[in-house]
């Protein structure tokens, strides 16, 4: 009887911690930032017009995005026009890169291009992306950039992972690329 009370009791006061614990998980978790921003930069000697080209055109994306090696049999459709503002990319893959879709919203030649990205899954949301191109001695400085607000189950998932880094390192890794085939286009 004793015996059953006190693993009763224990089982009580594990349950009352593991509650302890979710507790201050989400009580730090809203304390975190609404906000969310990464941006990444790499420098080509391509000219800013010929690293434009290759960004504002989604025709393009696969030789050199991050996320298209993750999932070679991602389903990807392209809508509107070929290139510039209105183009329209949508994806439908793995657990890795998800669905969603990113359409171009801002075209400005050899300065920036400008989208707007829509995830379906693994979580819904939406952020705002720009790729900026400015001229750095007879090269260009590319910026990728990305802003969102962080919905609360962000919050939580950033006290365990850090999300900035994991999705950094793919802008380092996409702009690497880019910069390869920028360097391999013909010289103007």
């Amino acid at each position: 009887m004793i015996k059953k009370l006190l693993l009763g009791l224990l089982g009580l006061l594990g349950l009352l911690g593991l509650l302890a614990v979710i507790v201050i998980i989400l009580v730090i978790a809203s304390f975190q930032s609404d906000d969310m921003k990464i941006t990444r930069s790499a420098t080509t000697t391509a000219p800013p017009a010929t690293v434009f080209k290759i960004v504002n055109d989604f025709r393009q994306w696969d030789a050199w995005s991050p996320w298209s090696k993750l999932d070679p049999k991602m389903k990807k459709t392209l809508e509107g026009p070929p290139e510039g503002v209105g183009a329209l990319y949508r994806w439908n893959g793995n657990n890795e890169v998800g669905e969603g879709s990113t359409k171009l919203i801002e075209s400005k030649p050899n300065e920036k291009v400008g989208m707007k990205l829509e995830f379906v899954r693994p979580f819904a949301g939406t952020s705002d992306v720009q790729f900026t191109f400015t001229p750095e001695g007879t090269g260009t400085k590319i910026t990728w950039a990305m802003q969102s607000k962080k919905p609360f189950i962000g919050k939580i998932m950033g006290l365990f992972m850090d999300c900035e880094k994991m999705c950094g390192d793919q802008f380092l890794e996409g702009l690497a690329n880019l910069k390869k085939i920028a360097e391999a286009e013909p010289k103007a």
